[in-house]
């Protein structure tokens, strides 16, 4: 049986193989939004699960390269 994840926390989508915080819940969907930030999805919540401590890592250079490139104005690849 899935867990109910708490808003803002990091998890792993394992359908889609992306992570991303938890916004909300949306009928039988969890909310997720990208750690560079864009537009949320729903996901299943049997496949989501809290994010590892080496994704949390990964989370945290993609989002402070993001934030690096917004504010320099270039682009994020």
């Amino acid at each position: 049986m899935a867990v109910k994840q708490q808003e803002g926390t990091l998890v792993f989508d394992a359908e889609t193989s992306r992570l991303g915080y938890v916004m909300g819940h949306e009928g039988p969907y969890i909310q997720l939004r990208p750690v560079t930030g864009g537009r949320e999805w729903g996901a299943s919540p049997v496949h989501v699960r809290t994010a590892t401590e080496a994704e949390r890592r990964t989370a945290m250079c993609e989002r402070t390269r993001a934030l690096n490139a917004a504010s320099s104005g270039g682009t994020f690849v």
